[in-house]
């Protein structure tokens, strides 16, 4: 059957993975058994993609980056370059009596990056976190913790600095908050002008501590 997307002649895909359409996969990828890409992604020099590794549509990830297993990446996530994750909080090689670890010897942490969220260069996610919708991730951060939809973040570890809209650029605080619903707070967008609802308790407790500074 002839395949309906890119593969370089030097990137590894096994058979029992899934392709999307349009999908382009570059040089020295490997992409393992039972993994699943979606359509019109790009998997740029260096990537590898473990086995099981659900991908949704319209992804990019950049240069030298590992998606383990465990980790989930929604549809439009982005992946800066050399970003790392992860999918073991206690890793070792070898077991208190001095043997190799095997398959089950350790527990799986999941992760997963929501629609839309984007990843900085040279970041660091710990297992077991949920990078929320449209979120934002700087270069060289280290989350440890859950990322609220639209959140930016960065630092080591990542703390949350503020919001994001779908168009990258920082939300403002609202002068006429009217149309606000239960549990968010509408923010505005500078540059766009478009209003986006972030979650209430993020948002109250980033400018109350912003207040007592």
């Amino acid at each position: 059957m002839e395949q309906d997307y890119f593969k370089h002649p030097t990137a590894d895909v096994s058979p029992q993975a899934i392709i999307g359409e349009n999908t382009r996969i570059w040089q020295h990828c490997q992409v393992r058994e039972g993994a699943v890409l979606g359509r019109n992604c790009i998997l740029s020099k260096g990537v590898y993609i473990d086995a099981g590794v659900q991908i949704g549509n319209n992804v990019k990830i950049q240069n030298g980056i590992s998606v383990y297993h465990g980790v989930t990446l929604e549809d439009g996530v982005f992946c800066g370059p050399h970003c790392v994750f992860t999918n073991d909080r206690q890793p070792r090689a070898i077991n208190k009596d001095g043997s190799l670890k095997s398959a089950d010897d350790w527990v799986l942490k999941e992760t997963v990056v929501q629609y839309g969220a984007s990843i900085g260069a040279h970041a660091t996610i710990v297992c077991g976190v949920n990078i929320g919708r449209w979120a934002m991730v700087g270069a060289g951060s280290v989350v440890t913790r859950d990322v609220p939809d639209y959140g930016l973040v960065y630092g080591n570890p990542a703390r949350l600095h503020g919001f994001v809209c779908p168009c990258g650029e920082k939300l403002i605080l609202d002068d006429n908050p009217a149309g606000n619903e239960a549990g968010q707070v509408r923010m505005l967008c500078p540059r766009c002008r478009e209003h986006v609802p972030v979650p209430q308790p993020e948002c109250a407790m980033l400018y109350h501590e912003k207040e007592q500074k």
